[in-house]
């Protein structure tokens, strides 16, 4: 797809998201599985859940237009993936590894803001309002769950790796 137009940038931009979600799922089972810490598994668990409404959400707004949301490779969300992976390949004390999962998390959900935030935009300024809204909910469920893991983090996780 040549990107002459926003409203093809903004469809690139919706693939690249549905790629990154479909990623996260494949993920995310290991690192529930890596986890330790009980609050941490679950708070992946429901992630895991949410997930797959956003991949149902990028279909219905990718049908809206006319376009399957396959066919890109997000390789920026491959990238973070990757540096999780190998952080519990080294096989970390349990609670250095669980606070190194809620960083390697944060930087998936940080990602995926930026990417929602820029859909939802160019959604909004090509008069796709409904789009917009939808694509809101779910940059609202990532930045929720971008504070859980920071609360998780400040108030256990953290500093059980100090000790």
């Amino acid at each position: 797809m040549e990107l002459e137009t926003l409203e093809k940038l903004y469809v690139d931009e919706l693939k690249d998201l549905w790629s990154a979600e479909n990623q996260i799922l494949k993920a995310l089972p290991k690192m529930i599985k890596a986890a330790s810490h009980r609050e941490l598994k679950q708070a992946f668990t429901a992630h895991e859940k949410q997930t797959k409404e956003h991949v149902k959400r990028l279909e219905q707004v990718c049908d809206k237009l006319g376009y399957s949301p396959r066919g890109k490779k997000c390789i920026g969300m491959e990238g973070l993936l990757k540096e999780g992976s190998a952080l519990i390949s080294e096989r970390p004390d349990p609670d250095v590894l669980d606070a190194g999962l809620i960083s390697a998390a944060q930087h998936v959900e940080h990602y995926e803001m930026a990417g929602y935030g820029t859909a939802r935009t160019w959604a909004r300024l090509l008069g796709y309002d409904d789009q917009a809204d939808i694509l809101q909910k779910t940059l609202d469920e990532e930045g929720d769950t971008d504070k859980l893991l920071t609360e998780l983090a400040e108030k256990s996780i953290n500093i059980q790796a100090v000790a």
